[in-house]
């Protein structure tokens, strides 16, 4: 019964994470709700004790999808994909698949999380924008060479996979902490294809639920 449910996407409308799986959620046409968690209200109200037992690391995202709990955004964007093949986000050819988990990790793990909000707000307002815009600037020169050698239309060819769902909310982060793009010719080229597409639009932080009005 379960399994009949719709799913549901506890997230923030800003979290780089969280737009990750509404690109997901939306190319692959899977009707959700969203119970939104603001990171600021409160004093962050994923730190409050009920959301502790949804995700122990007080993260966003989590879904609740056919009768389980997942947190962490590429986990649950392979989970879709193994359960909802249409369209795959990773790729059958094994080499292409290992570029896709190789860029989705680059800025999974070697870039976003250094400028989330736990850490700026331990790094401070002063030193805040400094910081962030040295590890984009960082994480970028090496993926603009990775991007180099594996794109086409796309991060890895010229169809979609879990890599641009990575890329773009990473691209308007670095928009956010006034990095220029001047530098990096592939990546604003692949942004700017993303973007147009509706799965892209329907996911942009500025049309969720929990979106502040003057935003």
């Amino acid at each position: 019964m379960s399994s009949f449910l719709k799913p549901v996407l506890h997230s923030y409308f800003r979290s780089s994470c969280s737009w990750r799986v509404r690109i997901a959620l939306a190319l692959k046409g899977i009707e959700y709700d969203q119970a939104p968690v603001n990171l600021i209200k409160d004093g962050g109200q994923q730190l409050s004790d009920d959301y502790r037992t949804l995700n122990p690391m007080r993260q966003v995202p989590a879904i609740t999808i056919d009768g389980i709990t997942l947190s962490q955004s590429l986990a649950i964007i392979q989970y879709l994909d193994e359960t909802r093949p249409t369209p795959r986000l990773l790729p059958d050819d094994p080499k292409k698949r290992a570029q896709v988990r190789m860029i989705s990790d680059v800025i999974a793990a070697g870039i976003q999380p250094l400028q989330n909000l736990a850490v700026l707000q331990k790094v401070g307002d002063d030193k805040k924008l400094e910081w962030a815009q040295h590890f984009i600037i960082k994480g970028f020169n090496a993926l603009e060479k990775i991007l180099q050698q594996t794109a086409g239309q796309y991060c890895v060819g010229d169809e979609i996979s879990m890599a641009d769902l990575c890329l773009v909310p990473q691209v308007y982060n670095a928009e956010r902490f006034k990095v220029g793009l001047k530098p990096y010719p592939t990546i604003t080229r692949i942004n700017r294809t993303l973007i147009e597409l509706d799965a892209f639009k329907v996911s942009h932080p500025s049309y969720q639920p929990d979106t502040p009005p003057e935003l």
